[in-house]
This record gives C-alpha cells, sequence and structure tokens, in this order.
C-alpha cells in the first residue's frame, strides 16, 4: 500500500474571512461555503485544499488545540516580480496583515508574505528572471 498526498488542511476560527481571503488569491471556493463547518476546493493537479472550523475539529478531537504557528507555510506564484508587490498591496489593503514586505531574495525570487485571517504566513513569489 503506498499513501498519497492529496489534500491541505487548514483550521479555522473564522471560515467566511478565510474563504474570502483565499479567493483574492485565486482559488475556486465554492460560493455559499462559508456557513459550512468543512470546505473543500480543488486546485491543479488534483490536490485539494479544505478548511474546517475549529468547532469540526473538535467535534472529533475534543483535546486538540491550536499549534504556535509558524509551521505551515502556503506559497502562491504572482505572473512577475511586479505582480507580487501588486498583490500584496492589494491584500495588506484590504486589512490583511503584512508579515514580510516585498524583497528580493537572494535565491533569485520577488518574495512577500502576508497572514491569512488565522495567522497562517502565505508566501506570494515570483521568478526576478523569466
Amino acid at each position: 500500500m503506498t499513501a498519497r498526498f492529496d489534500l491541505i488542511g487548514l483550521v479555522t476560527d473564522d471560515m467566511a474571512a478565510s474563504l474570502a481571503f483565499y479567493r483574492r488569491l485565486g482559488l475556486d471556493i465554492p460560493e455559499g461555503a462559508e456557513s459550512q463547518p468543512h470546505v473543500e476546493a480543488a486546485l491543479p493537479g488534483g490536490l485539494r485544499v479544505a478548511w474546517d472550523t475549529v468547532a469540526t475539529i473538535k467535534g472529533f478531537h475534543p483535546e486538540w488545540t491550536p499549534g504556535t504557528g509558524g509551521r505551515l507555510g502556503l506559497a502562491f506564484r504572482c505572473d512577475d516580480p511586479a505582480d507580487v508587490d501588486a498583490v500584496y498591496a492589494e491584500l495588506t489593503a484590504a486589512g490583511y496583515v503584512g508579515e514580510k514586505e516585498p524583497w528580493d531574495a537572494f535565491w533569485g525570487q520577488r518574495y512577500a508574505i502576508v497572514l491569512d485571517p488565522d495567522g497562517n504566513g502565505v508566501d506570494l513569489f515570483a521568478p526576478l528572471t523569466p
């Protein structure tokens, strides 16, 4: 038997806020899902991302407590370096917390970090050269 990577799961305190954030990043999340305790969206290549409310997780794992953060990173590729700046500016103007303003990273990418509504770091990047 072989296990196969299939799903990235996020636990959220506020489903509507989390879905709104990820919709801004282009994920195709079903409309009206904000009131659901579990939501899934398909990603290119067959991978899925899912959101569960804290209440959902505690429903089957009552002892669960959220981690302190910083262990999970999601990264979204932008079209080009200017797009990194534009997406960062759009998200922070919408009220999301900018963890690290765009910079030219030594590994050859324009990079920035924004926090989602639950405090997860979401990286924005694009190669500096095509």
